[in-house]
Parts: structure tokens; sequence; C-alpha cells
């Protein structure tokens, strides 16, 4: 994985510490799926566009060789739109979702996230971490040492969900330490900006958060 530069751009809206501690918890909540905060009725963009726009937050040098899941049918299941040979699965936008989410992380972590993504479909979206938490310290569920994963976001009205095109939008880094806290990282559990910071300290799901912005 290559370097994450800091000090990270500056932006307006990361400019102050509560909206980055809000904008945390909508990605913590989205980390194994995309999450619609609120509904809209496609289109449903073109599979090639799906591809395109899906591997746009990673690396360069990794979008090439990445696999994506997206979608055939509105409100339908994700499935295989590429298959590639490299190290990260991307997620394509959600359809039903008005903003734009597209997340990537290494493949180690799929059987985590896809976990998190039946435990949803099967209605218990409360519970998705206790079930899953509980699964991984039975040795059921594997979770990697350490892996990683890229999110662009754009928010509704910074994207035109019938093109695809991007005007403005978000990315962020994570990186997965199952089990670290504050004292083991030396990293604080305050969202900053220009400053990476730990969340969910001291469980399977343990993560560091970079946060940065990104041209449309």
């Amino acid at each position: 994985m290559g370097p994450v530069q800091l000090p990270l751009a500056s932006h307006a809206a990361l400019s102050r510490a509560p909206f980055l501690a809000v904008a945390a918890g909508l990605l913590a909540a989205s980390l194994a799926a995309p999450v619609s905060l609120s509904a809209r009725q496609g289109p449903l963009l073109a599979p090639e566009v799906q591809v395109r726009l899906a591997v746009t937050g990673l690396p360069e040098e990794f979008q090439a060789s990445a696999s994506v899941l997206g979608y055939r049918t509105l409100g339908g299941e994700l499935v295989e739109l590429k298959k590639g040979d490299g190290a990260y699965l991307c997620l394509a936008d959600d359809p039903t979702d008005t903003r734009f989410h597209a997340p990537c992380y290494h493949k180690d972590l799929e059987p985590f996230m896809l976990r998190g993504r039946q435990i949803r479909a099967a209605g218990q979206g409360d519970r998705v971490d206790e079930i899953r938490y509980a699964e991984v310290e039975a040795g059921t569920l594997p979770m990697p040492k350490v892996a990683s994963l890229y999110t662009r976001n754009a928010a509704p009205g910074a994207w035109n969900p019938a093109t695809g095109e991007i005007r403005s939008s978000t990315t962020t880094l994570v990186i997965y330490v199952p089990y670290a806290t504050s004292e083991s990282t030396g990293l604080s559990l305050q969202p900053k900006t220009g400053e990476p910071w730990l969340m969910s300290p001291g469980t399977p799901k343990a993560h560091i958060m970079f946060t940065a912005t990104m041209g449309g």
C-alpha cells in the first residue's frame, strides 16, 4: 500500500472536529456495505460506468487490478461486474442512495464485510457488530491482522446520479488493526483535522482513520 501523505489537504467541510465526528460515525456505519441515508430511484448506471467509478477511491496503481461488485437491477443484490487479480475488492455505488459511496477494501476483509451484508439482509442490522464480534472471537469468522479500506464519497448535489459525474468528493483511508487501543497505538480517539485517529478501540473492528479531500 502506498504511503499516506500528511498533512491532509484542507477543506471547509472538514474544518471542525464535530463534523469529523459525525462523518466518522457515518463511515463506520457504512464500512460493510452502502447504507442509504435517503432513497432515490436510480437511474442504474451501466456496468462499465459502475466499475469505472467504483475504483476511483483507490490509489491509481491498484485500480486496474481491482475486482468490482455492483448492480444489475435497482434494489438488487451485489453481483460481480469485474473480476480482477489484484488485492482490492470494490463495491459500486448503491443506486438507491442519494449520496455517492464507493468503498474498496483488501480482499482479506471480504469475509468480515460479506458477513455484515448477510446479517443486514436478514433484518438484523442493529446487531451487525455484536454478531460479527462474537464470531471473530469464536474463530468462525476470519479477520486479518491488518488490512486497508478506501472510500470515495460525494454528498447529494455534489454529483450527478444520471451520468456519474462527480463534481466534488472526499476520500477516506481506513486501516484495520483488530483489538488496537489508544494505548497500544498512541493515537487519539477524537477526530482531528489533519491527524489520524482510532475508532472502535479494543474490538475486532478497531481501525485507524485518515480523511482527505479529493477533486472530482
